[in-house]
């Protein structure tokens, strides 16, 4: 029995804690034991809970990668607990206190990101990697992009493996289901595309809206959804009040059941710049035949191939953005061709089973 440890520094849940938790619900247990360590009052504790595994609370790591006051804690609790694998989600703390305490040491970059030259040149990339190679035996790139970052900033490549995230897929509601959704979003009788993203203005929400407004100009009968919270939101919404379009750019704020949204969703959008791995909505729209506008950036290129699942887009480009939605809006012919594209590249590729079961392999290579 391999005995491991996941350790997110996350207070809310995100990508990342999404991510946890869809190892925690996928893992052989007759070959690893699990345990949990989060920041105090996490909302990932419940969840995690409900999943029957034991959760350890740590202070002075939330929502931080690096506090000196957290290692000595984080030490003493991989020194009681003995664990063979520490595999972190974004806590330094956590990597150099499971060093210190003995384990093997994994990582995962969940996010893709145009490097500092402070860390990606001279010195500073030397250090960087130098650094990053001894915190940790096994790296995990959620995408290829993600990979490019690290080696970029000095990490050895082959210190890094790539695993695709992966989702468990969501189910198709019947009619009767979606017509009910559809009035509780306020959908109407149109087509629905949405965006499911933090509201930051590196999400590219603008350009979605912008988008939106030009479809809608040309007669598109369509409800264009905004699914998140973020501390961009009252910015976006006077946009949309200044477009006047109130009615058909609604945003839903924070919901907890996205699949429902899903399950209603014609396209699906997204539009980052400035952060994305392997988006975890794009891949539950996939797993329902949703197929995708996204922009070039990241790790979106590893998800939606252009013309098979969905369409690639110059990022902060909404006239792009409108182009693309435009087509797949009004050609029947070419939805069903991409709608049954992101089954096929869902079940091949994206797979909760699939990333769980790599991930497992990495942690027994490395115990080995």
């Amino acid at each position: 029995m391999i005995k491991v440890i996941e350790v997110s520094s996350d207070t809310n849940i995100g990508g990342a804690g999404k991510c946890v938790l869809t190892l925690l619900e996928n893992f052989d247990y007759k070959s690893f034991s699990v345990k949990v360590v989060l920041p105090e009052n996490s909302l990932l504790k419940p969840q995690v809970e409900a999943l029957g595994i034991e959760v350890i609370e740590a202070a002075g790591i939330a929502d931080k990668s690096l506090d000196r006051s957290a290692i000595k804690s984080l030490r003493e609790i991989f020194k009681r607990e003995k664990p063979d694998i520490v595999h972190t989600h974004g806590s330094m703390s956590a990597r150099i206190a499971a060093r210190q305490a003995g384990a093997k040491v994994v990582f995962t970059r969940h996010s893709v990101f145009d490097p500092s030259p402070r860390i990606s040149k001279g010195a500073g990339k030397i250090i960087n990697g130098l650094v990053n190679s001894y915190y940790a035996d096994g790296i995990i790139a959620v995408a290829e992009a993600a990979k490019e970052n690290l080696v970029a900033t000095g990490v050895p490549e082959k210190k890094i493996r790539v695993i695709l995230n992966g989702v468990k897929g969501l189910t198709r509601v019947d009619e009767k289901e979606r017509a009910a959704i559809r009035k509780r979003f306020g959908a109407g009788d149109g087509k629905v595309v949405s965006i499911v993203a933090r509201l930051e203005d590196i999400k590219g929400h603008e350009y979605f809206i912008e988008a939106a407004d030009m479809l809608l100009k040309d007669g598109i009968d369509a409800k264009f959804f905004i699914a998140g919270t973020g501390s961009h939101e009252q910015a976006l919404k006077e946009k949309v009040r200044g477009l006047g379009r109130e009615n058909d750019i609604i945003f839903t704020g924070f919901i907890s059941d996205v699949d429902k949204l899903m399950n209603i969703t014609d396209v699906q959008v997204n539009a980052s710049y400035g952060t994305e791995a392997t988006s975890l909505a794009l891949l539950e729209g996939m797993s329902i035949g949703v197929p995708a506008v996204v922009s070039d950036f990241g790790g979106n290129p590893g998800v939606i191939k252009n013309g098979v699942n969905g369409f690639i887009v110059p990022k902060r480009n909404s006239r792009g953005l409108y182009m693309k939605l435009k087509e797949l809006l009004s050609n029947e012919r070419i939805y069903k061709k991409l709608s049954d594209g992101a089954v096929e590249i869902f079940r091949k590729n994206f797979t909760a089973r699939a990333m769980t079961e790599q991930t497992e392999n990495l942690y027994k290579e490395l115990v080995r």
